[in-house]
């Protein structure tokens, strides 16, 4: 009975999957600089220069928005400002290869009132993300937010 010579490198799955690990680990540091309100260049660290980012419409964002690392910036320090804590509960976490895809519910102790919510209440999102990684950073966030009524 004839066998086949052994690879010579690991199979594509098992690359895959190293690569998956290395970017579900950033993705939880991701998240977990987010949590801490990180802004400015501690931000930026995590993405590449031209990183796109993509909020599909919310009741936040009714028209939605796409983000340059700019705006990006601009929109944490707003964040910031806007809730006094916030935390990310990871629902669901996958990855293949470059593409990881997160399942999240938010909560924001808010600053300041909004809608029915007062400056110190809780404000609740749940939503999935999609992003592409590219040399260890984010290059793509495609966002998809759902708001608790407020």
């Amino acid at each position: 009975m004839a066998t086949s010579a052994p690879a010579a490198h690991a199979p594509p799955t098992l690359l895959a999957a190293e690569a998956a690990a290395e970017n579900l680990a950033l993705m939880r540091r991701y998240l977990a600089a987010m949590e801490r309100g990180v802004t400015g260049d501690a931000l930026a660290e995590f993405f590449t220069d031209d990183v796109v980012s993509i909020e599909r419409p919310n009741r936040l964002a009714p028209d939605g928005a796409t983000r340059d690392l700019a705006a990006m910036r601009a929109a944490a320090e707003r964040g910031r400002r806007a809730c006094t804590r916030q935390r990310y509960e990871v629902r669901t976490i996958l990855a293949i290869g470059d593409r990881v895809a997160v399942e999240v519910e938010w909560i924001g102790t808010l600053a300041v009132p909004l809608g029915t919510i007062p400056a110190g209440g809780e404000m609740r999102a749940h939503f999935a993300a999609f992003y592409t990684l590219r040399g260890g950073r984010i290059a793509e966030i495609r966002n998809y937010d759902c708001f608790e009524p407020f």
